[in-house]
């Protein structure tokens, strides 16, 4: 009677604690990015988003080079899923960061970094239409209220004391719609990630979704170079190692391994942090200040991501259990 007792009493920390890494993992991913978006607003007239997408993607790709190797000789082929893997190369790896840093051209870290924060709910849609999940009234409810953030926070007028004054309505506006093109193409690469990770290791699908992205974005960067030659200093060449070593290497890895345990609905309610990372840092960095309905929109943006994923927090041991055992 009492060995199975003991077998399950310790099996209950074993997820718990792979619980506990996979939040730890998608929380230093969204801390990654919302640096990525102060950095890439603060370089928005020194280098173009295509040549900054480019050197971040190429970096990228030397990291996971040596941790390819680690794999057998086997493991290193894209295979069948190589048509996932190209769908996340365009939409993941080229699509969001092109579209990131030309909406920072347009509106500030801030606002962006608000925006994304409806990217939870949009990615639990996504999975339901894609991988047939069930949604939850708790998910529906929260897209309502995550909807309503998006239109305070495009709606309100925030002042920015850092390299002049705040963007204009109009250009805002524009910018933050990016954005909302930016986190529709970030939550169809996250449902295409929990795809492949469940067969292959992350950085298999990471690595090879970001070597799948080079052949587009670098003949890219080159014609934008002619039009737009990068300013290259020692600040900027620093800035660009962070976002490529950083936010998009060790982001992406611990962003597909958070994937991969809790699945995209789960890893996606933390998402909820990199608005609150974003603000932030905005305010430190660059002296960005928001208007207090935009603050109310944020707030219930989080508050939606939020009342998503305690709605189903039952499910979370049935989520991480399976991917426990995978390499």
């Amino acid at each position: 009677m009492t060995q199975p007792l003991d077998a399950s009493r310790s099996a209950a920390p074993d997820w718990r604690l792979h619980a506990r890494w996979a939040y730890i993992l998608v929380i230093l991913a969204t801390l990654f990015w919302a640096g990525n978006m102060v950095l890439g607003r603060a370089l928005r007239d020194q280098i173009g988003p295509f040549t900054l997408a480019a050197g971040r993607v190429a970096i990228a790709s030397l990291v996971y080079l040596p941790l390819m190797l680690r794999l057998s000789p086997s493991e290193r082929r894209a295979g069948r899923e190589w048509p996932w893997l190209l769908g996340m190369a365009l939409l993941g790896i080229v699509g969001c960061p092109v579209t990131l840093y030309l909406a920072l051209r347009y509106t500030t870290a801030s606002s962006t970094a608000m925006i994304t924060g409806s990217g939870p709910l949009i990615t639990v849609f996504l999975a339901a239409w894609l991988l047939r999940t069930r949604l939850t009234r708790g998910e529906l409810a929260g897209a309502i209220l995550s909807l309503l953030g998006v239109l305070l926070v495009i709606g309100g007028k925030e002042s920015s004391a850092a390299g002049g004054a705040a963007p204009e309505w109009g250009d805002r506006v524009i910018g933050d719609l990016i954005m909302i093109g930016n986190v529709i193409m970030w939550g169809l690469y996250s449902v295409m990630s929990r795809v492949v990770t469940r067969k292959r290791a992350t950085i298999w699908a990471t690595a090879f979704s970001t070597w799948f992205a080079l052949p587009f974005l670098v003949p890219a960067a080159a014609l934008e170079w002619r039009q737009m030659p990068p300013t290259i200093t020692v600040p900027v060449v620093l800035a660009v190692l962070y976002i490529g070593v950083f936010a998009t290497s060790l982001g992406n890895l611990a962003w597909n391994e958070g994937v991969r345990r809790l699945g995209p609905g789960g890893a996606m309610a933390f998402y909820n942090m990199l608005p609150v990372f974003g603000v932030l840092l905005g305010a430190v960095f660059l002296q960005e200040r928001l208007a207090p309905v935009q603050f109310l929109g944020g707030g219930l943006i989080v508050a939606g991501g939020l009342l998503a994923a305690l709605w189903a927090r039952g499910t979370t041991p049935e989520a991480i259990r399976p991917s426990v055992s995978r390499p």
